[in-house]
């Protein structure tokens, strides 16, 4: 294997980005810590984001199709950043497969590669997991 294969191999997906994302979620982690509902943590994550001028929308809504027909129903994620990192928020005790389940199916639908799962309910840090198509 050449070193320029090694390399590309080894190349974190949206490092930068992530990097930033992740910045903001400690400090919402650090400001409030754990103990709330998941909808404190999407606008204080959403402001944070405002204030370091991080790229977002706050959730968007996402179409579906089947065979090629789109549907009535719609997806929204929590965030989508840098029109390519989508978030999606949890504040629970524990993550489970199923909330990786979700993130990695709407990756797969919306034909993105990253996702950040968040989970603002761990204690005594937040866990973000990448998710890589």
């Amino acid at each position: 294997m050449s070193n320029y294969m090694h390399i590309e191999i080894n190349k974190i997906l949206f490092k930068e980005e992530s990097y930033a994302i992740q910045g903001a979620v400690f400090e919402v982690y650090k400001e409030i810590g754990s103990g709330f509902l998941e909808p404190i943590y999407q606008e204080c994550l959403l402001r944070e984001l405002n204030f370091r001028k991080i790229p977002f929308l706050a959730q968007p809504e996402m179409r579906l199709s089947y065979k090629g027909i789109l549907l009535d129903q719609v997806y929204r994620p929590d965030f989508l950043c840098y029109d390519s990192i989508m978030l999606e928020l949890k504040a629970t005790k524990v993550l489970t497969d199923d909330f990786r389940a979700q993130l990695f199916n709407y990756l797969k639908i919306s034909k993105l590669r990253l996702g950040l799962l968040i989970n603002f309910g761990h204690n005594p840090r937040v866990e973000i997991e990448r998710i890589v198509l």
